[in-house]
């Protein structure tokens, strides 16, 4: 296994030291956003005024603090406890999440530890945390003495997941598979796009210094600003995952088709549907989430062919029903985990029986309105079967008006690994390792039999 260590991104101290305090600044605040008020990690990048006035590497650098302490949670806590010495949590919260992003700071990012630990210093009297600043100082100097012999000692996969999702994991995969995801669910996830020609897999490969995936996606090899890629303003391509890409493929040619997208927004899938040559009626109950899809459309000139309502997918009503219909369902999202490391704290067991509930009468809707005869493609994002196979198998056993229709491995890029054995796609984070995985995805084809 690669030492943790030794593998982490390292970062210079170098620019003004006012500069680098002040990403820390804002990353603290932000912790506290996520963690303490519970706001989705990429909201608040989206929203903080703060964070955004930031250079664009003090920006790469406070977002960098902010994902490895969510990442890396329970390993810190850990080290933060035996570092301390006390079984309570420090307190305040604000107290805790300084100590916390220090100590990623120092075991994970190959920071100096000397500023590490002044800026935490100063941070704190900045917080009215002056009576701990010994505190402080005290315990990340024992994080930074210590700490290849605690990390060393660790059993990150597990530490780093919540005990509720691990035990799903367990029970849907067996031991040593939940390990992988998890251990697969630390690592930052790479960059992956879609084009708007699939004709051009060649030029934009070459162009963007990317490798071309079995899926049909481009991954790039390198990362940084994507709106200062080649391509992007030009609208070429999106942003999209090689796995979340696979549902819409399934279609097949739509040229002239009238396909419904369930739940649209941001829009990564419509943009697929609509460069299959789809007329596309894309519903979403968020205006706000609908207005971010316009403006991805918008980008990738692909404003035609389609119609955007606000409607609630679970009760919405065609007056006429589709031939095709998408529906990529809401859902913990626990396999997006590498690029949103906040989900693990942010999602409970409760939230995932909600969510089931929800799935549950999105897909019975999906049916009504699909037309005789039709395909429907049901995906989540979630690595849990109770959202994916679960949800299906439950779903089949009370529609007799409902069939699956395999998967074949050829529509996939020949990867079989990634076919079930009842034929749908279940993608798990360590699937296509050798290229830097992908996200956990469920994938099912059914069509309504003639009735």
């Amino acid at each position: 296994m690669t030492d943790p260590v030794s593998a982490a991104p390292e970062h210079s101290e170098t620019g003004p030291q006012g500069e680098m305090l002040e990403a820390r600044r804002i990353a603290l605040h932000m912790l506290g956003d996520v963690l303490d008020r519970k706001q989705p990690f990429d909201l608040a990048l989206d929203t903080d005024r703060d964070f955004l006035a930031l250079s664009g590497r003090d920006k790469a650098f406070a977002r960098m603090i902010m994902a490895t302490t969510l990442r890396r949670l329970g390993q810190l806590d850990h080290v933060i406890a035996k570092a301390s010495n006390h079984e309570e949590t420090p307190k305040p919260p604000v107290l805790y999440n300084l100590l916390r992003m220090a100590a990623a700071q120092i075991a994970f990012m190959n920071v100096p530890d000397y500023a590490v630990v002044d800026t935490a210093v100063q941070l704190a009297e900045e917080c009215g945390l002056s009576r701990q600043k010994g505190f402080v100082n005290a315990v990340l100097r024992r994080v930074s003495e210590n700490r290849q012999d605690w990390i060393g000692k660790q059993d990150a996969a597990r530490m780093n997941t919540p005990e509720w999702l691990m035990k799903l994991w367990i029970a849907d995969y067996g031991l040593r598979t939940a390990a992988e995801i998890a251990q697969a669910s630390l690592s930052e996830a790479p960059l992956d796009i879609s084009l708007k020609d699939p004709h051009m897999m060649k030029h934009w490969a070459e162009e963007l210094q990317a490798a071309i995936l079995p899926t049909g996606s481009l991954r790039l090899a390198s990362g940084g600003m994507v709106q200062k890629l080649p391509g992007f303003d030009d609208g070429m391509w999106w942003v999209q995952d090689a796995a979340a890409s696979l549902p819409a493929q399934l279609f097949g040619d739509l040229t002239g088709r009238r396909v419904l997208d369930m739940c649209a927004a941001p829009g990564g899938k419509t943009a697929q549907l609509l460069t299959l040559g789809a007329d596309v009626t894309a519903l979403d109950r968020s205006t706000k989430r609908l207005r971010r899809l316009q403006e991805n459309l918008r980008r990738l000139r692909l404003e035609d062919h389609i119609s955007i309502e606000a409607a609630d997918a679970a009760s919405y009503h065609p007056a006429e029903k589709f031939d095709y219909i998408l529906l990529d369902a809401p859902c913990t999202a626990t396999g997006t985990i590498r690029r949103h490391p906040d989900v693990p704290h942010l999602k409970t067991l409760q939230d995932m029986q909600a969510l089931c509930e929800v799935q549950k009468r999105l897909l019975e809707n999906a049916a009504d309105i699909l037309a005789s005869g039709g395909i429907l493609i049901y995906c989540t994002c979630s690595l849990q079967k109770a959202e994916g196979e679960q949800q299906i198998e439950s779903f089949l056993a009370t529609r007799p008006d409902m069939r699956r229709l395999p998967v074949s491995t050829a529509e996939i890029g020949g990867m079989e690994a990634l076919i079930t054995a009842e034929g749908d796609i279940r993608v798990l984070p360590f699937h296509l390792a050798v290229h830097g995985g992908m996200d956990g995805f469920y994938v099912a084809r059914l069509q309504k039999t003639q009735v």
